[in-house]
């Protein structure tokens, strides 16, 4: 299977983007998700946590801070890896001018959807490009 970016639906915060490329509801059969999220410069999420599900955060390039449970705030930066307990509490934290680009992998799959229900949620269709706008 050949999953391309620009082929796949994202979603967008006002923080950043995330473009799942595999899930259990978009491939038959697979047992985790995994996909690309983008935090904006200076920007990140709340704490929060997956009731269902591990998560791995492998950091592609840029720098932040990563807080997990009672650890934290500690820098992460290109090549780090950080693993995230069933239901810890957990943020993440862009602390530099460019994008902070990690590859998350949930396992099981199926965390994924718990984020819909964020304030900030946008859909994105396939193809479609966010655009976040500067705070006043």
């Amino acid at each position: 299977m050949h999953i391309h970016p620009d082929d796949i639906p994202g979603i967008s915060f006002d923080w950043g983007a995330i473009k799942w490329f595999v899930t259990p509801d978009t491939v038959p059969g697979t047992a985790v998700t995994q996909g690309e999220v983008i935090v904006n410069p200076g920007k990140g999420h709340a704490r929060h946590r997956h009731p269902r599900s591990e998560e791995l955060i492998y950091v592609v390039s840029g720098r932040g801070e990563q807080t997990v449970g009672d650890e934290g705030p500690f820098a992460i930066t290109e090549g780090d890896l950080v693993r995230i307990p069933v239901n810890e509490e957990h943020s993440t934290y862009n602390t530099t001018w460019r994008p902070l680009r990690l590859i998350v992998t949930y396992a099981p799959g199926g965390s994924e959807t718990d984020l819909e229900g964020a304030p900030d949620y946008r859909g994105l269709a396939a193809g479609d490009v966010p655009h976040w706008r500067q705070a006043d």
